[in-house]
């Protein structure tokens, strides 16, 4: 009786454990699914526009030395060229800025025609006068991604070549000093890993730009070879050393799309304090906007357009070869990849006009084309017929309510618009500073907002809204608490599955607020924001964006939503917060007689 009663306790134990292992793995199986599924089904859409060639790419044959070929038979270095340029080229007597193109795992060297493409058509606008001589090395299509036993032959091909790019300008007058180099994925590291050469001069190459290269280390550190080239490379960066603080080096992750390599391996393991590396996702990039998979990244037209009028922005114009400033340097990177303020980037060189100026500016136009607003807010639309206007905002009674001034503008023109009034004849500005540097280029419009506090001799603000060529635009601008805006709100637990709902409406109709997602700053956390809006009356509106904001690294992601609308917005992070600093944000431009209610779930295709 015992024997049986303990046979059936053992039997109930097998059973209940049986039903917990199948339950275990019914829950890793259920999570692989959900994986897969976002893998295979939540791909987000290609939004890149693609890169042509509109005549035939050739690409010239470098001859290296003797030594250098027998060395490393398997490698070669091209010059890219098409049409006249290539016939012109043919003897390899150049005068342009040299860039060199490094590509990555199985990479093509020919996918160095994109940048070179695009950058013949740039110099082609420009006459001529400024171009750049793209070069491409041929690795073989080496794979060194998952076996790194090539990578040190690699970089010290790319040496030789370097210093035979720079052999071809020898007898021109100003020669190029050094060659900005772009690396793409494996191609990035083999650029770093140049400065850990014993007898590599760092002055030959003061500009890198990589995209979507994993600088935190490989994607699968299977090999030892692999493992002790990043070992190497990353001692020699993160000792720093003068050297490698006067190198410009700026990495471009692919965002979501890029499978292989995911964009928090993207950011450069360099000293915080070093001014002259930027680390940053091409969702944020202006006039980007999106995100590439590992190999759009190399041909996706509007980053192509970004990397190509930068470099051509950094071209001196009395040598013609890259500036040797690295403060001028990252000013031009941070202005084309970072902060667009929709004002040319010559004007950086007037210190009338920079920023940091405190030069006044002098107002002309009669009276009549002054209007002062005492109003909370201005919505104003530009006429058909050309006029000059200028609106004029007193200061000081707003101090003590409001802490900044925000505006919305649908005129992309780069010319000045938002200014601080120190002078006045009445309603009309004499005297005041250019506050357009505010100006920051949004998907939909550009947007403008200063803060009270940080303007002491200022009297009024002015917005010019004058439409000289008679095109039509809309301004909507406001003064606003931020406190009063800003909102925070609790993110789903990562365990409710979708069963759990926060949500908040936003009580203003005001153009700017701020969602504070509450203990948002894991990779592992995902989920779904729906953004509800409802509006008064039928009128034709400028669309509302989204923007994430990432205080920690430079991922932040934008959305267009139309209004009224109810838009979906599936949001993660690339990188986990370092340290005790706020939570990410969502940042909404709305339509200002407009409401609008804000939904997080936890959802499983997130």
């Amino acid at each position: 009786e015992r024997e049986r009663e303990r046979q059936a306790r053992t039997e109930r134990h097998g059973a209940a454990m049986g039903l917990a292992a199948a339950a275990l793995y019914g829950g890793v199986l259920a999570l692989l699914g959900a994986a897969l599924r976002e893998v295979l089904l939540g791909y987000e859409d290609n939004r890149c526009s693609m890169t042509y060639m509109f005549e035939n790419p050739e690409y010239l044959r470098v001859q290296m030395p003797r030594r250098v070929s027998q060395r490393y038979p398997g490698y070669r270095l091209f010059l890219y060229g098409e049409g006249l340029y290539a016939e012109q080229s043919r003897s390899l007597k150049l005068s342009g800025a040299p860039v060199l193109f490094l590509p990555g795992n199985a990479g093509s060297y020919k996918q160095a025609r994109s940048l070179g493409s695009v950058a013949l058509r740039k110099a082609e606008d420009l006459d001529g006068r400024l171009h750049l001589d793209v070069f491409t090395v041929d690795f073989g299509e080496e794979l060194v991604a998952l076996y790194g036993g090539s990578l040190q032959r690699q970089t010290r091909f790319v040496h030789e070549s370097i210093r035979a790019i720079l052999r071809l300008y020898r007898d021109l007058d100003a020669p190029p000093r050094s060659v900005a180099v772009v690396g793409h994925s494996m191609g990035g590291i083999v650029a770093r890993a140049l400065f850990t050469l014993p007898r590599f001069s760092p002055p030959i190459v003061s500009l890198i730009l990589t995209q979507a290269s994993p600088h935190q280390g490989p994607v699968l550190p299977l090999d030892s070879h692999l493992l002790d080239f990043y070992s190497s490379v990353g001692q020699r960066w993160s000792a720093g050393g003068r050297d490698l603080r006067n190198v410009t080096v700026l990495s471009v992750g692919g965002g979501y799309r890029d499978y292989q390599v995911r964009s928090g391996l993207t950011a450069l393991p360099c000293p915080p304090d070093d001014p002259n590396k930027l680390s940053l996702v091409s969702t944020a990039v202006p006039r980007t906007w999106m995100s590439t998979d590992h190999l759009s990244i190399v041909w996706c037209k509007e980053l192509v357009l970004a990397t190509v009028r930068a470099f051509f922005d950094l071209l001196d114009p009395d040598t013609h070869q890259m500036t040797e400033d690295p403060v001028r340097r990252m000013a031009v990177l941070r202005h084309h990849f970072v902060r667009h303020p929709v004002r040319l980037l010559s004007e950086l060189d007037n210190p009338a006009l920079s920023p940091s100026a405190s030069a006044s500016v002098s107002f002309s136009g009669s009276s009549g084309s002054w209007m002062e607003v005492r109003t909370p807010r201005l919505s104003y639309s530009s006429p058909k017929e050309p006029r000059v206007q200028y609106f004029i905002f007193p200061l000081s009674s707003r101090r003590r309510n409001y802490s900044h001034f925000h505006c919305q503008n649908s005129n992309l023109e780069m010319t000045p618009w938002l200014f601080g009034c120190t002078e006045t004849n009445g309603s009309v500005c004499l005297q005041g500073m250019d506050l357009s540097w505010a100006t920051e280029l949004l998907p939909a419009f550009k947007v403008a907002t200063v803060r009270l506090g940080d303007l002491p001799a200022v009297s009024h603000l002015v917005l010019g809204v004058s439409n000289l060529s008679g095109r039509q635009f809309s301004v909507e601008c406001e003064w606003l608490s931020e406190d009063a805006r800003t909102v925070a709100v609790p993110i789903p637990h990562v365990l409710s599955f979708g069963l759990s709902v926060s949500a908040v409406t936003l009580s203003s109709a005001g153009l700017l607020h701020t969602v504070q997602l509450q203990d948002f700053h894991q990779v592992y956390q995902a989920f779904k924001i729906t953004v509800e809006s409802q509006c008064k009356g039928t009128k034709e509106r400028l669309p509302s964006v989204s923007r994430l904001t990432v205080p920690w690294f430079r991922e932040d992601s934008f959305t267009t939503m139309s209004v009224p609308s109810a838009t979906q917005i599936f949001v993660k992070l690339h990188t986990s917060r370092p340290d005790n600093s706020s939570s990410a944000a969502l940042q909404l431009h709305t339509a200002p007689d407009c409401q609008y209610k804000v939904l997080l779930t936890r959802s499983p295709n997130s």
